[in-house]
């Protein structure tokens, strides 16, 4: 069979430099989880190495049917691990019954925000997750506050995994080069991930902060109904990006017994 021609509206560019593929392949510990699921195989050039490690029990989730074609031909070992689905509209947890694995992947760029926020929905399943995306969007995920691209997926990618910039890659060792620079990053589940306020409340007090991100938290976060005593705290003076993850954990610790004190 031949190659698979690369397309544009599954934003498709597929790495050809396999030192790369290797490099990305060898960012997962195995630590905590035997299965690895890689978003967006291709042609599988990040898939070999990960075969190569026989401590990963590896499967691939592939939305293009040329690709999976593809897969199934050259590489006759993953058997019955090829998923023909679309990653954000699985029930991906299910395939693995339940069992914890990696996610990894040179994820197309178009979607890759929306993959960390399904990540980050089953993260109890997840203790690991390395990838390539665009260079500004996986340097906007490992950002401290206090920049100004410090925005909601730094703060939720952050309260729950450890998150570290690892390399960048040139556009000129994909088919087709894309417009922008890439970059790999890593995210480690932390050993205590569940937090000391509401989660629910905590992802809407972070997506409803940075909603308006040029106001002060008291501006942006009048949506909340917060009493009056809350209101005049001073972490309500600050901007979103100037709040540390802990800080808007505590914020939402503040705003959650307010509302207790409040009924």
């Amino acid at each position: 069979m031949q190659k698979v021609s690369a397309k544009k509206h599954l934003g498709q560019h597929f790495l050809t430099d396999e030192n790369v593929a290797q490099k990305i392949a060898e960012t997962l510990s195995g630590t905590g989880y035997d299965n690895v699921l890689e978003i967006g195989p291709g042609m599988g050039v990040l898939t070999k190495y990960l075969l190569k490690n026989e401590g990963f029990k590896t499967s691939v989730i592939e939305i293009d049917t040329e690709s999976v074609a593809y897969l199934k031909t050259h590489y006759p070992e993953l058997e019955n691990r090829i998923l023909s689905a679309d990653f954000l509209k699985t029930d991906i947890t299910a395939f693995f019954d339940r069992q914890a694995f990696a996610i990894i992947g040179n994820f197309p760029y178009n979607i890759s925000s929306q993959i960390v926020f399904k990540m980050l929905e089953i993260r109890q399943f997840v203790p690991e997750f390395s990838g390539m995306f665009q260079k500004e969007v996986a340097e906007r995920i490992c950002e401290r506050e206090g920049s100004k691209t410090y925005g909601i997926l730094s703060v939720l990618v952050q309260a729950f995994y450890d998150a570290k910039y690892l390399f960048t890659v040139s556009e000129n060792v994909f088919n087709p080069p894309p417009k922008v620079k890439s970059g790999v990053l890593k995210l480690t589940r932390k050993e205590n991930f569940t937090l000391p306020c509401n989660e629910k409340l905590f992802f809407t007090v972070v997506k409803t902060a940075f909603g308006q991100r040029r106001k002060t938290l008291r501006n942006s976060l009048k949506s909340l109904a917060l009493s009056d005593g809350l209101r005049l705290d001073s972490i309500f003076d600050k901007r979103p990006e100037q709040l540390s993850v802990g800080e808007f954990i505590e914020l939402c610790e503040k705003i959650g017994n307010d509302g207790i004190q409040n009924q």
